[in-house]
């Protein structure tokens, strides 16, 4: 069974099993998730999470990623699951299209804390469960997602067990055990999409939460079927309408590292939408042009793309919530249009409420884009024509931060600081994630990131 070999690989693998290409990777995704958390809650986003998480009781094992109370190591990680992805600015891996570190993350953050792990064992098990989010997802390609499940939602339990229970030192057997319980928590609802909800936030959390329980349970002594995965009421039989590739998720484990191909997001919006921003911005490089000026846009969207960032509502009326619009193309075009950059501050009340890029936004159109390849790695073409009749095109061979086009360590490093508001000891929290297997616990990089936190 997968999961076996899954299990096998995972209780095995060491530190100096990892190239220092995979090291550092992993470093990154995990300095990314913590930024991406701190500006969450200087924003003031996931509160109603975390108010339920401090609730749950339990003894004091671990504290959220931003916070100072001590919870309940499942409790912790569900709030900072919340807080990691609650911008939808957190990472992406283009084949498997889940959201990898918010699963990994905060099971490794909160179990890291319970078990007195040093920064070196807290970045293994962040490799591990990066690794294996990547893996899961490409059993399937977009296979959750046509079906309406979020991906991260549905695999984020299975990746959370793994990461608690390399963690907590279990054997393979039990983290068999634990896989198989942690897949009948998969789950993860796209019917957000036609509402104003903001539940996707919700599912690493929720995942986060399940995983470490799961762990737990199996080292309890619970089971779990070894067949979760390629049963025929498994995960994939169970959740995706497409078919399933088991060979994905074996072929080269632990020799080929997928957690190497993660992108990192430049825009807090739907990665699906990222190529279109590109190239409408390559399309009107170098020319004067305001949004008064637009007369047309066209943009080429792939086809498992079209259905999540241009849905029903999208350039038709103003995005019905802040998360709503992270997820609604044309408007997000309009508003590159109008101001020059997506960021932070495109999707708020005051942002999302202007009609002058509604008005920009009713003139985006999109056509099909036939290729190959995952939606999330596809190219993207733009064509702009201006009131005076010229005619602006752009193309892009992907998105700025894909696996194809990589943010630089810099470029990582000042998304970094600004999700931190630029505070001066947000350089010393990064240098320590970029460093993590040095440091000989966690309480300096949970001390800096509830200061950073704190600050709006």
């Amino acid at each position: 069974m997968t999961s076996t070999v899954l299990a096998e690989w995972a209780a095995d693998l060491g530190l100096p099993d990892l190239s220092h290409d995979v090291r550092h990777a992993t470093a990154r995704h995990l300095m990314d998730g913590v930024g991406n958390a701190i500006a969450a809650a200087r924003l003031g986003y996931g509160r109603p999470a975390w108010t339920v998480a401090t609730a749950l009781g339990g003894p004091p094992e671990a504290r959220p990623l931003t916070g100072t109370q001590a919870l309940s190591a499942p409790a912790a990680a569900f709030a900072t699951g919340v807080m990691v992805h609650a911008l939808d600015f957190d990472d992406t891996h283009a084949g498997a299209l889940v959201h990898a570190t918010a699963v990994t993350l905060p099971a490794a953050i909160a179990v890291g804390q319970e078990r007195a792990a040093s920064g070196a064992d807290v970045l293994l098990a962040g490799a591990i469960g990066l690794e294996t989010a990547c893996r899961l997802g490409a059993v399937s390609p977009h296979g959750f997602h046509s079906g309406g499940v979020h991906a991260t939602g549905a695999v984020g339990p299975l990746v959370a067990a793994l990461v608690a229970g390399r963690l907590s030192r279990l054997p393979s057997a039990t983290l068999v055990h634990a896989l198989g319980i942690a897949g009948s928590s998969g789950a993860g609802l796209l019917e957000f999409l036609d509402t104003d909800a903001d539940t996707k936030a919700l599912h690493p959390g929720s995942a986060s939460l399940n995983g470490v329980l799961a762990a737990r349970l199996a080292a309890a002594g619970a089971t779990g079927p070894s067949s979760v995965l390629e049963g025929r009421r498994g995960l994939y039989a169970a959740l995706t309408s497409r078919p399933a590739d088991f060979t994905a998720l074996t072929d080269g484990l632990g020799t080929r590292w997928e957690a190497t191909r993660i992108g990192i997001k430049p825009y807090p919006s739907c990665q699906l939408m990222h190529v279109a921003l590109d190239a409408v911005s390559a399309a009107v490089a170098g020319h004067d042009v305001t949004a008064s000026d637009i007369a047309d846009v066209e943009v080429a969207v792939h086809s498992d793309s079209l259905p999540i960032v241009c849905g029903p509502n999208a350039g038709v009326a103003a995005p019905r919530s802040t998360y709503d619009g992270k997820f609604d193309l044309p408007w997000s075009v309009a508003a590159l249009l109008h101001d020059g950059v997506v960021d932070v501050a495109t999707y708020t009340d005051e942002s999302i409420a202007r009609p002058d890029v509604l008005a920009t936004a009713r003139r985006v159109r999109s056509v099909e884009l036939v290729t190959d390849g995952p939606a999330a790695a596809a190219p993207g073409r733009a064509v702009v024509t201006l009131t005076d009749g010229r005619v602006l095109t752009g193309a892009v061979d992907g998105s700025r931060g894909s696996a194809a086009l990589p943010l630089s360590d810099d470029d990582l490093t000042d998304k970094f600081l600004a999700n931190c508001g630029h505070q001066p000891r947000a350089k010393e929290l990064s240098a320590r994630l970029l460093g993590l297997a040095g440091e000989s616990d966690l309480t300096a990089v949970l001390d800096l990131a509830a200061a950073l936190a704190s600050s709006s």
